[in-house]
């Protein structure tokens, strides 16, 4: 399974062998539609009688379910628990679609157990993502849908921002897959206006410092998993 996953990441990015060229654009997220043809037969038995009663959202129904959900919930501060130490970021107001939708997930319990499955020292971490099929399971009973990119407040892809990357399906507007996000840990201004930026770190920024060290393979994948825990609502 986990080679399955290093081989989409290589399609999916420019150029695999090319790490320069890598290192300038976040990595196209894991598309779990992809994931599913290849796991094991039990992932797609077919669901339970209450998960189909359960909400889902889609293209056509997330951004009026994030609209009103933005007015019930106004949770700014999170916690990402990892084994390394925590991670505490700030959501901004201005980008209330991406803001609710993380709260959102972090409230499903999405995030548990999840990855920082691309790690570049000095670059980026990016998570929310996992080879684990039960984390594709949850996607499965969430929606599957995306967010459009909303780069019009002024901030910039500074160390320390928490940005949205782009979903990995045809997608000439950058789209932004929901279920995954990138910690900057550096100034990498070219990514402006293509990825939604929707908060930043207030403390752990060396923790996402010593996650960012970790070996890892010819694709960023950490040869060891550094999972996330659970993502805590503090406010």
């Amino acid at each position: 399974m986990r080679l399955f996953f290093v081989i989409v990441l290589c399609v999916l990015t420019f150029n695999c062998e090319d790490k320069q060229s890598q290192k300038k654009t976040p990595t196209q997220t894991i598309d779990s539609t992809m994931v599913k043809k290849q796991v094991d037969p039990e992932v797609t038995d077919t669901i339970s009688e209450e998960k189909k009663e359960d909400f889902l959202l889609t293209d056509e129904n997330a951004m009026e379910f994030f609209l009103q959900y933005d007015k019930e919930h106004k949770e700014n501060k999170v916690r990402i628990v990892t084994d390394f130490g925590n991670i505490d970021i700030e959501l901004f107001e201005e980008t209330k679609f991406h803001r609710s939708n993380f709260i959102y997930l972090a409230k499903k319990g999405y995030f548990n157990d999840t990855q920082f499955y691309r790690v570049i020292e000095n670059y980026i971490i990016q998570g929310g993502s996992t080879d684990n099929r039960e984390v594709m399971k949850k996607r499965r009973y969430i929606g599957k849908y995306l967010l459009p990119t909303d780069t019009k407040h002024g901030f910039h892809h500074d160390r320390g921002v928490i940005s949205m990357p782009s979903s990995d399906i045809e997608n000439p507007y950058k789209l932004a897959s929901p279920y995954e996000f990138f910690i900057m840990l550096k100034d990498v201004h070219e990514l402006d206006g293509d990825y939604t930026i929707f908060g930043k770190v207030t403390s752990g920024l060396d923790v996402a410092d010593k996650i960012a060290n970790v070996e890892t393979d010819d694709a960023d994948w950490p040869l060891k998993n550094v999972y996330i825990r659970r993502v805590e609502i503090l406010d």
